[in-house]
């Protein structure tokens, strides 16, 4: 009675070796679709981001104006130096040209 039950219990365990055996050889299969719908979305992500561009083409024009007001002290003991107000204003703009215009090579092979 109990080899029957034997029998059994080591075909279950073949069959779910097959069975798993069978579902990592799909997934190997399909992983370079995967890996290609995940790219596919990433590529999404960063163009909805904007136009590319390259640091070294930013175009910046900034003025810069600092105010300072202090007091300074000199004794024995050293120099003391106190700030009674400061501020920092910076004004302009930047602009950060599209990648099409940064190469003339890419402007020469669209015409």
């Amino acid at each position: 009675m109990f080899k029957g039950l034997a029998k059994h219990k080591a075909q279950s365990t073949l069959e779910y070796a097959i069975l798993i055996g069978v579902i990592v050889a799909g997934l190997i299969a399909t992983q370079v679709y995967l890996k290609r719908g995940w790219q596919g979305k990433l590529k999404e992500s960063a163009d909805s981001m904007g136009s590319q561009f390259s640091p070294g083409y930013t175009l910046t024009n900034y003025t810069t104006k600092s105010f300072s007001n202090s007091t300074e002290t000199t004794d024995i003991s050293g120099t003391n130096t106190q700030i009674h107000n400061q501020w920092t204003n910076r004004d302009g703009n930047e602009d950060t040209p599209e990648a099409a215009s940064e190469f003339w090579w890419h402007g020469a092979a669209a015409e």
